[in-house]
């Protein structure tokens, strides 16, 4: 029936990587973390990449993201390459198509949680709407009534709300979490990992790396990258 055949039609790829290699440090001390790595996550799944410390899975993220550069392999977001283009159309890729939650928050520290939300929608390129959708999710997180405070005031919860809201706010197809718990208490870490999840109601696809077990918990699928490849859980 149209229906079965419908049902039965695998998920659209938000982002995929062919291939990767990677080697950190120089000389003597340079070392592969990244051995012909082969990663794809769905329109609407969340995968979460375990590993040891040092086994590279900041790297895979930097690359799915267009923060860095492999040495051999592709990246693709939806239908648009990140591997072979130019600076510039790498970082508009990344503007658009791309949102990034960090462990340490990134905030601006001079800035209020509100403005530092804002900062991505006055880059050049960015979406139209910005603002506006930038008040709906302080709203929608819970932080208006500190939105006006600088981070150095906000609790670490309160903080990696507002790193979530700021990688939402252009309207990313893929969010990149590294280690989104590891500065949190077990409450503001829970309460991390729901958002997280929630996005995937959304249509978008997110990947968390972590060494936490707890935080892979909320994914549907956890694969773990050691010796510079992926192995599924």
């Amino acid at each position: 029936m149209p229906g079965d055949d419908q049902a039965a039609m695998p998920a659209a790829v938000a982002v995929r990587a062919v291939g990767l290699q990677k080697t950190v440090g120089r000389g003597r001390a340079a070392r592969q973390v990244l051995a012909g790595v082969d990663f794809a996550v769905a329109v609407g799944e969340l995968v979460a990449v375990l590993g040891r410390s040092g086994s590279g899975k900041s790297t895979l993220l930097h690359l799915l993201g267009g923060l860095d550069r492999p040495d051999a392999g592709t990246v693709t977001i939806g239908d648009e390459p990140l591997t072979g283009v130019s600076d510039r159309a790498l970082a508009q890729i990344r503007l658009r198509r791309v949102g990034f939650v960090f462990q340490s928050f990134a905030l601006v520290e001079e800035l209020s949680g509100e403005e530092n939300v804002l900062l991505p929608t006055r880059l050049p390129g960015a979406p139209k709407d910005g603002t506006q959708r930038a008040q709906r999710l302080i709203d929608e997180l819970g932080i208006r009534p500190v939105a006006d405070r600088v981070p150095h005031e906000l609790s670490g919860g309160e903080q990696q709300r507002f790193a979530i809201a700021r990688a939402l706010v252009n309207d990313p197809d893929v969010v990149l979490a590294d280690e989104p718990t590891g500065n949190l208490d077990q409450s503001a870490a829970a309460d991390v990992l729901t958002l997280l999840r929630a996005l995937t109601a959304q249509r978008r696809a997110v990947v968390v790396v972590t060494h936490e077990r707890d935080a892979a918990a909320a994914a549907d699928r956890v694969v773990h990258l050691a010796g510079g490849r992926l192995v599924s859980a």
